[in-house]
């Protein structure tokens, strides 16, 4: 069903579109403006809905096929198409900033300026997960990370932060905690994995003959095994540093905490995913070598992200600490099933990045509206919240049950699919390892829940809260329905993943 009409580049478009007409309406023109950004988001959603019903599950492969020369000498072209994979996260991707969009319809500070960078931000990950020539792809990847910096450094919060012991003068210098100092940290380490990753792309692109771009022609090569065995890792650290890899994870949990709430939806749920999807769709599928050796270090500090990010989330009282850190715990649980270099294991793997994105981005859409009513983020000097806010205690305990791995939800699916890859691929340690981290993960989430919602309360200074009300719903609702539709009805995009995964696995074992 592909046909002739450009439905990724409408999908690709219609946000960035939305951000130039903003520029065009006057800031005070408030309603005028969320019109136009939740009108864009809606034709994202639909272009995405169109896609996912029209890809052919039987023909496979990449599909909605668009071609245009930029640099033909180069070999450069916007060449897009959309296989498996890129389905279910084109999907995700739109879910998120239709919820999030909703998410911060009270801001009210420069709120034209910052739905015009939103907008430019998802338009940058939509190009990412349909680009098939590596420099627009490398290009929309810079065009997703770039406006987080000012996305947090002025729309963003600061926390307290103990200056205490014998580094106390570099925090303050520093400003550890600020808002400008999450901003900055962001985009200094993500420009540094960005580094990593065009170098890779210029060796292959070099070893490849130097024609074309294009990952389905660099995928025919067989590049020289000693040129993968350094290129690989490059790329691994290069995305890996925006998918929360350890020890370059730092950046994630003040970014994720400093950003405001719709920042954080897209943030963990979607921006992360680019890391995690460059490694697999880029380094894994095109240079297979690499990632078979690499692949046991890969798995190795896979599961040290997953014990570590659940371990950090558990030690946390900070509300949006603890969802930020565990997100680096999920991504920690994708890397391992991409580790795997099994069915099951991909499977496991892009299912994650889709569960965890739907899930993180109601957690972080809940912890805003529990701020803004409460203005409070410690666990522990909030409770009784069920008795007053009982659709966010609803909405909570989903997605927490989701990330701890209830059947039912689609968390469970995709950590039973890494833990089944790990376990039939011989990597029982790993399987074992991931396992222990969704024990810690029930222990920090039923223990917050539990003292937010269940705790004795609610004490003198929370009598006036609210349950959600008005377009606060869109987001819970929306989230939360996906969160339990996917985890009792898989198949509507788990097939769709295993296509994908067929495809790229036959690539890489193919040529291994």
């Amino acid at each position: 069903m592909s046909g002739s009409f450009p439905w990724l580049s409408l999908i690709v478009l219609a946000p960035l579109a939305a951000a130039v007409l903003l520029l065009f309406i006057p800031g005070a023109s408030r309603a005028t403006v969320r019109v136009v950004t939740v009108a864009s988001t809606v034709v994202s959603l639909v272009g995405s809905l169109v896609v996912a019903q029209g890809y052919d599950l039987a023909a496979g492969g990449v599909q909605f096929r668009e071609h245009l020369d930029l640099v033909p000498a180069l070999g450069i072209a916007y060449d897009l198409g959309v296989d498996g994979w890129g389905v279910s996260l084109l999907l995700l991707t739109s879910i998120i900033i239709f919820a999030g969009s909703f998410a911060t319809w009270t801001l009210l500070d420069r709120d034209k300026d910052f739905y015009v960078l939103l907008l430019t931000l998802v338009a940058g990950v939509f190009g990412v997960f349909v680009s098939l020539d590596l420099i627009v792809f490398f290009l929309f990847y810079e065009i997703a990370v770039l406006p987080m910096y000012l996305l947090i450094a002025i729309w963003g919060s600061t926390k307290e932060v103990p200056v205490n012991g014998p580094f106390a003068f570099a925090f303050r210098r520093l400003d550890v905690g600020g808002r400008e100092y999450a901003a900055m940290k962001l985009t200094l380490m993500l420009l540094l994995g960005s580094a990593f990753i065009l170098l890779g792309i210029f060796a292959m692109y070099r070893a490849g003959g130097g024609t074309s771009f294009n990952m389905e022609s660099l995928a025919a090569v067989r590049f020289p095994e000693e040129l993968q065995l350094w290129v690989f890792p490059g790329l691994w650290l290069g995305f890996g540093t925006l998918a929360g890899v350890f020890p370059f994870h730092t950046w994630s949990p003040d970014g994720h905490a400093s950003a405001p709430t719709a920042v954080s939806m897209l943030h963990a749920g979607v921006l992360m995913k680019l890391g995690a999807f460059g490694v697999m769709r880029v380094g894994m599928v095109l240079l297979p070598h690499g990632a078979e050796v690499w692949a046991p270090v890969v798995g190795f500090v896979a599961v040290i992200n997953v014990v570590y990010g659940a371990l950090g989330a558990a030690s946390q009282s900070d509300l949006k600490y603890i969802v930020a850190y565990s997100s680096v715990s999920h991504m920690g649980v994708v890397m391992l099933g991409a580790a795997t270099l099994s069915p099951e294991g991909w499977n496991g793997a892009v299912y994650q990045m889709f569960a965890h994105g739907l899930m993180t981005g109601l957690l972080f859409a809940l912890v805003g509206l529990i701020y803004g009513k409460a203005h409070d983020r410690e666990i522990f000097r909030m409770g009784g919240f069920a008795k007053v806010m009982p659709g966010i205690a609803v909405s909570f305990t989903i997605a927490g049950l989701s990330s701890l791995g209830m059947p039912g939800f689609a968390g469970f699916v995709a950590e039973f699919l890494v833990f089944l890859g790990a376990w039939s691929s011989g990597h029982v340690v790993w399987a074992v390892a991931g396992i222990v981290g969704a024990w810690i993960t029930a222990v920090y989430v039923l223990r917050a829940v539990r003292a937010i919602f269940w705790g004795e309360g609610p004490p003198e200074r929370f009598h006036d809260l609210t349950d959600a009300q008005g377009v606060e719903w869109v987001a819970l609702v929306v989230l939360g329905v996906c969160i339990v539709l996917f985890g009792v009805w898989p198949r509507l995009i788990l097939d769709h993943v295993d296509v994908g995964t067929t495809q790229h696995l036959g690539t890489l074992l193919g040529a291994g």
